[in-house]
Formats: structure tokens, C-alpha cells, sequence
């Protein structure tokens, strides 16, 4: 792995710009661990109720009502949006990249790199916020449209038994086990239209792209034209083949394509590149924490 980080670090220094494809590897490899003791800590509840092992697939359980289902995922979102970020991983990244010509591309929705300071205009989170709610039939007035859900989450979680400390961290409840269920009149409605809320992430076609949505494509498109001719850093963390469309492909095809490119891709486990493309590109299969360790 050394002589892999050492020309990843050759690369870095003479590119003149970087577009980072980032994936749910990386927030894995910070501490968002999607199962495990992270998930029995805050779902042992579910667990042991449903048998769900997992906060991914806990998403999509057909929970017996609409008060559980919001218990569920007032934990889910708050645990993976705002409760501190563990580890060093994302800052790590951030002092690479910073004062560069850099951009991000992530299918994350965890707001982790705004969060410890990337700056706003170069960031695309493509499949949603979890910060965010949307209508779960947008039309009319909320067709294009989303709504902070910070206040109405904690609400949830308080009404579960859980508190919170000074930086945020979510804590279990003191005198007993939290309750599986939210009072009725804390479940979310849409202002605009009145239907039930529901989370903006990308899950079928009533996702809603608002406003930020489309300014950070467009600047993302901008990227691309203005670094078109310039040597350029393809930096690929944590990217499976989940989406495969939004990072992979298209980063794949821009080194095919042109010889200014270098790609880097960094994962445990699923890091790897065609053949074709294989001379222009650095392949770790490693810890991405550990790499931007030995990076920084």
C-alpha cells in the first residue's frame, strides 16, 4: 500500500484540479457504521421486535403504523445527520483538498462534508438530505419544494424517552427502554399540500430536486466544462456499485477519454478499475481511513 499512497500523493501535488466521487464507504469508514454495536445501541428495540439487522434495511420495514415508522426514522436520520461525526476521516480529506479547485460528487446524504467545512458551492449531494423533508405526493405548491426537519425530528426523540448532550449526541433514555412509537400529533404534514412528509432522499419519482438541487447541478456541470483541458485528480472513496451511474461510470468513461486524467479509486474491499484504464488510475483496497491518514 505504500507505494500506492505515495503515488496518490505524486498525483494530488501535480494536478491542478480534483473532483471527488464519494460513496457510502466513505461515511462507513468515519464511523457511520450502518450496523453492529452503533445499531443495537440505538435500535436494540427493533431488533429484538423485528428482527431487523440493519438501519439500511430497517428503512424499508412495513412498520404496523405510522407512529413506529417515524420512531424508526427520527432515530435513523438524527444518528446519520446530526449527531456528531466520529473520527477524523472527512477533515482529514478536507485539509488534501483545501485552498484547490476541487469539487464533490456524493450519493451521501448525511451532510457530512458541509458539516466539518467543504464549502457549500462544491458540494452535489445527488440522492437528497436527510435533513430535509418533501411532501410524499409533491404537486402544486410543494412540487418543488423542501422543508428543514432538525425541530421536528428532536421533537420525536424527545417524546421517545431520548435527550441530547452539548455537542449533540443522541442519549438513551435513563429510566427504561425508549418508546417504539411517536404521539399522532407529531407526525409530519406537508405545509403546502397536506399530505404526509416523507424523507428527500432519492427512492422513485416523487423525489423532489428543489432549488439547492439544481444550483449544485448546475455548478457541477460548470466544473466539468472549466477543468475540461486541465490535468485532473478522479478521486473515488467508498464508491460500490449500488448507483454505479453517478460516480463510477462517468468517471470511468472521463479517463477512458482523456489522457490528462488520473483516477484514484480507494475503498475497502470494492475498489477496482477495468483494464482499459488500468495504466491511468491508482487502485487501493484499503481502509480509506487509514489511507487519508497516511495522506495527511
Amino acid at each position: 500500500m505504500n507505494e500506492s499512497i505515495a503515488k496518490l500523493k505524486n498525483a494530488l501535488a501535480s494536478v491542478e484540479c480534483i473532483l471527488i466521487g464519494a460513496g457510502a464507504g466513505l461515511s462507513t469508514a468515519a464511523g457511520y457504521d450502518y450496523a453492529g454495536a452503533r445499531f443495537l445501541k440505538y435500535f436494540s428495540d427493533f431488533h429484538a421486535r423485528f428482527g431487523i439487522e440493519d438501519i439500511y434495511s430497517g428503512g424499508f420495514y412495513p412498520f404496523p403504523s405510522r407512529e413506529m415508522f417515524w420512531a424508526w426514522w427520527s432515530r435513523s436520520i438524527y444518528i446519520n445527520r446530526y449527531a456528531p461525526l466520529p473520527g477524523d476521516v472527512y477533515g482529514n480529506l478536507l485539509h488534501l483538498v483545501a485552498g484547490r479547485d476541487y469539487f464533490v460528487l456524493t450519493t451521501n446524504v448525511d451532510h457530512a462534508f458541509q458539516r466539518v467545512g467543504f464549502e457549500k458551492e462544491r458540494l452535489f449531494y445527488t440522492q437528497g438530505d436527510f435533513g430535509l423533508f418533501q411532501s410524499s405526493t409533491p404537486h402544486g405548491a410543494s412540487a418543488r419544494k423542501t422543508y428543514d426537519n432538525e425541530e421536528m425530528v428532536r421533537a420525536m426523540l424527545t417524546a421517545q424517552g431520548f435527550t441530547f448532550d452539548e455537542d449533540g449526541t443522541l442519549l438513551l433514555p435513563t429510566d427504561g427502554a425508549p418508546a417504539m412509537e411517536i404521539p399522532t400529533a407529531l407526525i409530519p404534514y406537508c405545509p403546502d399540500d397536506g399530505a404526509e412528509m416523507t424523507t428527500n432522499l432519492r427512492a422513485d419519482a416523487s423525489f423532489v430536486e428543489d432549488a439547492g438541487w439544481d444550483a449544485a447541478a448546475a455548478r457541477y456541470t460548470d466544473f466539468l466544462a472549466h477543468t475540461e483541458r486541465k490535468r485532473t485528480l478522479l478521486l473515488e472513496l467508498g464508491v460500490g456499485m449500488n448507483t454505479p451511474g453517478i460516480i463510477k461510470y462517468p468517471f470511468w468513461r472521463m479517463t477512458a477519454s482523456r489522457t490528462d486524467v488520473t483516477l484514484a479509486s480507494v475503498s475497502l474491499g470494492t475498489a477496482f478499475v477495468p483494464d482499459e484504464i488500468a495504466a491511468q488510475s491508482i487502485v487501493i483496497d484499503a481502509d480509506i481511513a487509514e489511507v487519508l491518514r497516511l495522506m495527511a
